[in-house]
């Protein structure tokens, strides 16, 4: 009696698993999150007035930079969820009160967490936390310009520091040594979203 026997796969390998395509998609899960909640209409700032996108969109802005240098001087990845669903409680109550611009507390906040970084340090190295400085910088400022200027003109600068952020993000994702500045399934959620928002505000009519 013969038994028959099957080529093992080349070391370093595995067998194919099962549902390949279903643990693939899981995998994306983030991807499928940024996608499901920027469907055309969804996030509409204004009602259909671009003026208004321009607003809310600029607005929201500075919370991405804002949360990318929380992370960095806290030194810990796995608050980036935990600190994005704080900031946007926090534009909600200030959006609701009306006392004071978001955009206004959010650079605020941005800077002064660039000050107290420039004296006391950060986790990461001062590269690092020069590149976050800079990016924080470029952000900040598209967003208070878009707000400042016509909306026809404002909407073409938010939609470039939201690009932009997206950029930002997938470069977070991919380069070796940004690894760990924040999660990584918050980079890949955040660069999806980015994208399309920015993509609204350019086809928007």
């Amino acid at each position: 009696m013969s038994v028959t026997t099957y080529p093992k796969p080349p070391a370093g390998e595995s067998a194919p698993a099962g549902n390949g395509p279903a643990r693939a998609l899981l995998r994306r899960w983030p991807t499928a999150l940024a996608l499901a909640l920027t469907v055309p209409g969804l996030f509409s700032g204004g009602d259909g007035d671009p003026g208004g996108a321009v607003d809310a969109f600029g607005e929201a802005l500075p919370l991405l930079p804002l949360l990318y240098l929380i992370v960095t001087q806290a030194g810990r990845p796995r608050w980036t969820w935990p600190t994005l669903g704080a900031g946007v409680a926090v534009m909600v109550a200030l959006r609701t009160t009306g006392l004071v611009a978001p955009s206004t507390v959010l650079v605020a906040v941005a800077a002064g967490l660039l000050l107290w970084g420039a004296v006391r340090g950060t986790p990461h190295g001062g590269a690092v936390f020069g590149l976050q400085s800079a990016g924080a910088v470029l952000f900040c400022g598209l967003a208070l310009a878009g707000l400042a200027v016509d909306p026809g003109l404002g909407r073409y600068l938010v939609a470039a520091g939201w690009l932009f952020h997206g950029v930002w993000d997938f470069v977070h994702l991919r380069m070796r040594r940004l690894d760990g500045i924040v999660s990584p399934t918050f980079a890949e959620w955040c660069g999806v979203v980015d994208v399309v928002i920015a993509a609204e505000l350019l086809f928007a009519h």
